[in-house]
């Protein structure tokens, strides 16, 4: 929870809305019970690569006692081993095609704009107010077979699904 509001205030003394965004996709990975325990955390991007750079730097560190690594995605065939995709442009073409093959692994799948939570995307990041907010599908993330910490929940702008 403290990185999440670290991450506000961030944006609040300057920090780019690109680098608010990489910090909320750290943050997340510490908020899901993964199954299978898997060895290490591996952050899937797909599509423009404005958070490819900023996420290099938290690459190697331990979250939950396991190494997190940043991967660039071209394609579906390439999610194995991914616990979180994060779809930068959701409402293209290729974007919402991804997110349908990703609907079918079990990935928390994060995305940006207010529409990614109707696509079926778990997690939206949006703009408003001048923030980087965040809106959760609880129903994505438990069909993915995933369970997000109540105080993850609870920092939500807003909650769709089923649980709160």
């Amino acid at each position: 929870m403290l990185v999440c509001v670290l991450a506000q205030e961030a944006f609040a003394q300057g920090a780019s809305e690109a680098q608010i965004k990489a910090a909320y996709l750290i943050s997340f990975m510490k908020y899901i019970d993964w199954p299978g325990n898997p060895a290490n955390l591996n952050i899937c991007l797909y599509g423009r690569e404005t958070l490819l750079p900023l996420l290099a730097g938290y690459e190697g560190r331990s979250i939950g006692g396991r190494p997190l690594l940043i991967h660039k995605v071209v394609s579906a065939d390439q999610l194995a081993g991914c616990q979180q995709l994060f779809i930068a442009d959701s409402d293209s073409a290729r974007g919402a095609e991804m997110l349908q093959q990703a609907l079918k692994q079990p990935l928390l799948i994060t995305g940006d704009g207010e529409n990614f939570i109707r696509q079926g995307g778990a997690i939206a990041l949006a703009r408003s107010d001048g923030r980087v907010v965040f809106d959760i599908n609880t129903d994505a993330i438990a069909r993915a077979g995933l369970k997000a910490a109540t105080p993850m929940l609870r920092l939500a702008r807003s909650l769709s699904g089923g649980q709160r």
